[in-house]
């Protein structure tokens, strides 16, 4: 356990902090200096800042041959559509609900909170989709 770790520990335990106050200090610290496992090259692991999504694919069309669509979306966007949600009256939120369920996307905003957005980019940063077909190759990932 890092020294400074063990400080905020310390702090809550003597009252100076809340329980929420000292979990925002340690992902803090563990953002800023994360501890390598035992035996591991001491390569800081740096956080994504964007999600990619590639995709490669032969045209039938006839037309020239290849399709090309190259996104990058940053993640910071998403992080600060997820606050927005917050801002929206709830009978907005209602409507927004039912007409992307409408639309199939069956996505409740009312549930979207900023920490469930943090905790599927931090699981997105070991995802990597790749699709090969003959006609086409699909990357998705996070840099």
């Amino acid at each position: 356990m890092s020294e400074q770790r063990r400080q905020v520990l310390q702090m809550l335990a003597e009252g100076k902090i809340t329980a929420d106050e000292a979990e925002r200090l340690i992902d803090a610290l563990e953002r800023e200096q994360p501890e390598p496992p035992p035996g591991a090259a001491s390569r800081p692991k740096s956080r994504p800042k964007y999600l990619r999504v590639v995709v490669n694919a032969a045209d039938d069309s006839g037309g020239d041959g290849a399709s090309r669509v190259n996104i990058r979306v940053p993640l910071q966007l998403l992080r600060a559509g997820v606050r927005l949600t917050s801002l929206l009256p709830p009978q907005a939120l209602t409507k927004v609900n039912a007409e992307l369920n409408k639309s199939g996307v069956p996505i409740d905003l009312t549930e979207l909170k900023p920490q469930h957005l943090e905790e599927l980019i931090e699981h997105l940063e070991d995802v990597i989709v790749d699709v090969d077909d003959p006609d086409a190759k699909v990357q998705v990932f996070c840099e």
